[in-house]
């Protein structure tokens, strides 16, 4: 019994050995089986986290990129719309300062005829306008400069590079003001050729009149002209009177700026009326022979204060202005 016993109880361990082991190779088994779908999960979970990052990133980046793009088309604009503003302002100032420095040679010319008759430039029909408590030191302007436009993220330059935008924006606006108020002075000058090939007639001062033979004085010039040759505006104005005006015939009268007046006479038709506000060369009317006149021709006068005075030298300045140009 005791061996049957001892045998059974050795059964009974071997058995239980044997559960142990089985139980034991089952859990392991398990539990391998269940690292290997932990191990997946974690993968997949790892995976899944990576693929989301890259995708956050790549979206991320996508967005930065199309803010960029943005950015640049914004700032292409900008540029695009600067660029005309600032070949205009760079036209205009050379155009005046060409213009002045004609004006101060023919002013310096000794023993021109009548050169001194020509007024200055002047600044603007409407008085500069008084400032309230201005001063400081007087400084050289300072660049439209960012070097931080270089530097830094792509978001940097680009913030830098509106700067410099935006600063050339407001040089460009605080230049403009004062040279349009002096290119508008400059364009209400007389002086243009009012009869493109035209040649000259009788010259302004004492002649003999050619009606009575008697000496008179003629307060303008003529320009010889075919019948329809195109009158044009001298200077840029207002139209004063434009019709029958007594010995003139059919006649336009411009005001420009500081009491100047131009007159063309003599028209066989008149383009403009009364009110109407001229540009420089605009066509006005066409060479005639109404009035007082004997053939076709344009007579024109330069009128300052009341006064009639001697175009000539209005006319060859802007006739030296054109040579020195050609």
């Amino acid at each position: 019994m005791a061996f049957v016993i001892w045998s059974r109880r050795t059964m009974s361990r071997q058995r239980i050995r044997f559960v142990e082991a089985r139980t034991a190779r089952a859990i392991a088994i398990v539990g391998g089986i269940a690292l290997l779908i932990a191990a997946l999960a974690l993968g997949i979970a790892i995976g899944t986290f990576f693929a989301r990052s890259h995708l956050g990133e790549e979206h991320a980046q996508e967005s930065r990129h199309s803010y960029e793009i943005e950015e640049l088309g914004r700032l292409q604009a900008s540029l695009i719309e600067l660029r005309p503003r600032v070949d205009a302002l760079s036209s205009k100032v050379d155009e005046l300062r060409d213009f002045d420095k004609h004006l101060k040679g023919a002013h310096g010319v000794s023993g021109a005829a009548n050169v001194h008759d020509v007024p200055p430039l002047p600044d603007s029909e409407e008085p500069a306008p008084a400032l309230d408590g201005a001063g400081g030191p007087e400084l050289p302007p300072r660049r439209c400069d960012n070097a931080h436009a270089e530097q830094g993220t792509p978001r940097q330059r680009l913030k830098g590079t509106q700067q410099i935008i935006d600063c050339l924006n407001d040089t460009v606006s605080t230049l403009e003001t004062p040279m349009l108020e002096h290119y508008t002075a400059y364009m209400a000058f007389p002086g243009r050729d009012p009869a493109p090939g035209s040649r000259s007639g009788s010259p302004y001062g004492n002649r003999y009149d050619p009606f009575t033979g008697r000496l008179s004085f003629h307060p303008g010039v003529d320009l010889v002209a075919p019948t329809g040759t195109p009158i044009l505006a001298s200077a840029g104005g207002r139209v004063l009177q434009a019709g029958e005006h007594g010995g003139y015939g059919n006649a336009v009268d411009i005001r420009h700026s500081d009491g100047v007046v131009t007159r063309y006479g003599h028209a066989s038709r008149l383009l403009v009326k009364t009110g109407d506000f001229v540009m420089p060369g605009q066509e006005i009317a066409e060479v005639g022979t109404t009035g007082r006149s004997t053939g076709p021709h344009l007579h024109f006068e330069v009128i300052l204060g009341g006064a009639q005075i001697n175009p000539v030298p209005f006319l060859a300045l802007f006739k030296r202005k054109q040579n020195a140009q050609g």
